[in-house]
């Protein structure tokens, strides 16, 4: 095996054995040695990253792991990387990890995966997740895919991939998109594996100027919400908001004083919705929607507002560049939708 992919291992589900006698996280070596030597694609190197479980899995933890998968890409020439996940998170870890990668995808995939069932679990998804998302990181046709999420045998954009159930081993989609690919049973094959894919990858996210800025407030909104709930977070500390609409992107008028508050403090706010949306700003959008647009908010460009809060920590890395917060926000969010291909509205 000429192919050497990067394992970061960070416990959770995959690893946790709960049954009698057996209880524990086990490590990244012990993962891989449940995985045949015959169906490994590459030579995989462990290592083990000390992490929160992925439901309270601090900002901090995730930039650490974007920072080391592009690392060993960039510096230490692996083929690819593969980093197992609690999927609590996944779907932002891998988001934000594709927006801090840039070029580094050119040289090798960052593949996500993790699992539904615990490792003593009968039929335990975790050993399968880990064969083929070690094919995938190893495949050549998959450099400059972007970071991927691999599970059941499925290859998601990190933009488009959501956790949908988490009851069954199906636990991701990235709909209304199609998967990237498809990680299929080859015989003959290197490690009886070969990757078919499916569809395009979405464009390549704006370049990241600077450090990501975490105080980030994420808040969903809600019919009669009072302002206050916007300006306790400011007086908190965030210096950028990411507000959940509904519809194309409505949120109450009760926050519009507010919204022109924290613009004028150089706060950027951004708007998301619950729902899938357009990819385009909020000013694009025929009245009444996108109202806020008309205020000076920034529309999230279809992305869900978990995702949009990561977007807008590396948009804010350019504040000093860009002069100022809201400058830095709009400069990237208008980036970022010019790069955008005509999609599923």
């Amino acid at each position: 095996m000429d192919r050497r992919v990067l394992l970061l291992a960070t416990g959770d589900t995959i690893a946790y054995s709960t049954g009698a006698g057996r209880e524990g996280v086990a490590s990244g070596a012990r993962l891989l040695a449940d995985v045949p030597e015959t169906r490994r694609a590459a030579r995989v190197v462990v290592e083990d990253v000390p992490a929160e479980p992925s439901w309270d899995m601090s900002t901090a933890t995730m930039l650490a792991l974007a920072r080391r998968a592009r690392s060993a890409l960039v510096d230490d020439g692996f083929d690819g990387v593969v980093v197992s996940h609690g999927t609590d998170t996944l779907e932002e870890t891998a988001y934000l990890t594709d927006l801090v990668a840039g070029a580094a995808v050119s040289r090798g995939a960052i593949v996500f995966t993790g699992a539904v069932r615990q490792r003593d679990a009968l039929s335990a998804d975790g050993p399968r997740n880990l064969a083929s998302s070690t094919a995938a990181a190893a495949d050549p046709a998959l450099r400059g895919a972007g970071v991927l999420a691999c599970l059941d045998d499925e290859l998601h954009a990190a933009r488009w991939v959501g956790a949908v159930d988490a009851s069954t081993v199906r636990a991701f989609s990235s709909a209304p998109y199609p998967p990237l690919g498809r990680v299929v049973d080859a015989p003959g094959e290197r490690a009886g594996f070969r990757v078919e894919l499916v569809g395009s990858p979405p464009p390549r996210p704006p370049e990241a100027y600077g450090e990501p800025e975490t105080g980030v407030a994420l808040i969903k909104t809600y019919p009669g919400m009072e302002a206050e709930v916007l300006t306790a977070v400011v007086d908190a500390g965030a210096r950028g908001v990411v507000l959940e609409g509904t519809g194309s992107g409505n949120i109450p008028v009760s926050l519009f004083a507010a919204i022109g508050d924290l613009l004028e403090w150089d706060i950027p706010v951004v708007v998301a919705s619950r729902c899938r949306t357009r990819e385009v700003d909020l000013t694009e959008l025929p009245p009444p929607a996108g109202l806020a647009g008309r205020l000076g908010a920034i529309g999230a460009r279809g992305l869900p507002a978990g995702k949009a809060r990561y977007a807008l920590m590396v948009a804010l890395g350019g504040a000093t560049r860009f002069g100022g917060g809201v400058a830095a926000a709009r400069d990237w969010f208008h980036r970022f939708g010019s790069a955008t291909d005509e999609r599923p509205a």
